[in-house]
């Protein structure tokens, strides 16, 4: 069996939002198996780190600054990737921006922008590599989603709408390039991850923002990510409490939509104000350019958690099934005497 190094070992991976968060941990990752790396986002300083980083684990790299919202410069930089490394095998959409405030009191460019980048980013990707793809006749676009895309939450409707149809493009071009089994569409359902997301989020809120927990480092999307390229699959969730919530809201919707939301209100806020501000939305930031956003310290163990929310959903599940058992079972014994 090939070890993934081999598999990936000058391959080409391009990845947006390369810079920070999920994208840069993901480089890296792809950078210890072997593979050439094309670096997008708007800052080219903090790509530069990244690229240096990257090639002392011995990766080539080559650090492309432009914005996913220009389809031009997105179309311009496929085009120099695959002339440079002869071909570009992996795409990696990634780039995301986000606005945090109640939907009437966001300013309308805000939003606009956070779905500019969020989805028409991704659309930009996809249309600037699969004419190679198809030339090539092969390749892998990976989609990095959210749960979020599946359970709506309060103050970032943007970000929430922007995820639900990254998943749905990602569904209906599935669908179109069945005839061409050697070209995936793979989507990554992530759940609350440790980025400087928060950092670097518009906020009109009037208060500090932070991540809801349970929190999961961002290499482990990143590993998520290696995977889909050397075994692709149609989705993939990381995070195991993300994956129960899923579960949950498949069977009881409005339930899990009110917990989500009451668990925002209580989690997702710092105890104290913070002035309104559009972050990284129209200009890149220069600080918070690490893998992490600093949420999380010491590695967590989620196993003791994930044993109580298994056995709580398990027995959920067992009483739905008893309760509806019992209804039958009073409900056979009436037809059967009414038959009498």
């Amino acid at each position: 069996m090939k070890t993934k190094r081999k598999v990936l070992e000058n391959k080409t991976v391009a990845i947006t939002g390369a810079s920070s968060g999920i994208g840069r941990a993901t480089a890296l990752e792809f950078a210890r198996s072997g593979a050439n790396l094309v670096l997008i986002a708007r800052g080219e300083n903090n790509l530069k780190e990244v690229a240096a980083e990257a090639e002392k684990l011995g990766a080539k790299t080559l650090v492309a600054p432009a914005d996913v919202v220009n389809e031009n410069a997105v179309t311009a930089v496929a085009e120099r990737a695959a002339s440079v490394f002869g071909g570009i095998d992996i795409w990696v959409n990634n780039a995301a921006v986000n606005v945090f405030g109640r939907f009437d009191e966001v300013p309308f460019d805000a939003y606009k922008r956070v779905i500019e980048t969020n989805l028409f980013g991704y659309l930009n990707g996809a249309r600037a590599v699969i004419g190679h793809f198809h030339r090539q006749q092969a390749g892998t676009l990976v989609n990095v989603s959210s749960i979020s895309g599946t359970i709506g939450l309060p103050y970032s409707s943007a970000y929430t709408a922007s995820k639900f149809a990254i998943n749905g493009f990602s569904e209906s071009l599935r669908a179109e390039l069945k005839g061409f089994p050697s070209i995936r569409v793979c989507t990554v359902l992530a759940a609350s991850i440790d980025t400087p997301l928060f950092q670097h989020s518009a906020n009109y809120t009037g208060k500090a923002v932070k991540p809801v927990g349970p929190l999961y480092r961002a290499d482990k999307v990143a590993r998520a990510i290696v995977r889909l390229a050397t075994c692709p699959r149609d989705v993939v969730t990381v995070g195991g409490f993300g994956r129960r919530l899923m579960l949950l809201h498949s069977l009881f919707p409005s339930m899990t939509e009110n917990i989500a939301a009451k668990k925002a209100e209580k989690e997702g806020f710092e105890d104290k104000l913070a002035p309104q501000n559009p972050g990284n939305l129209f200009k890149p930031a220069d600080q918070w350019s690490g893998s992490s956003g600093g949420w999380l310290g010491a590695p967590v163990n989620h196993r003791r958690r994930n044993i109580f929310i298994g056995a709580g959903l398990a027995g959920l599940s067992f009483g739905i099934v008893r309760w509806f058992a019992g209804r039958n079972h009073h409900r056979a014994k009436g037809w059967f005497g009414w038959w009498r």
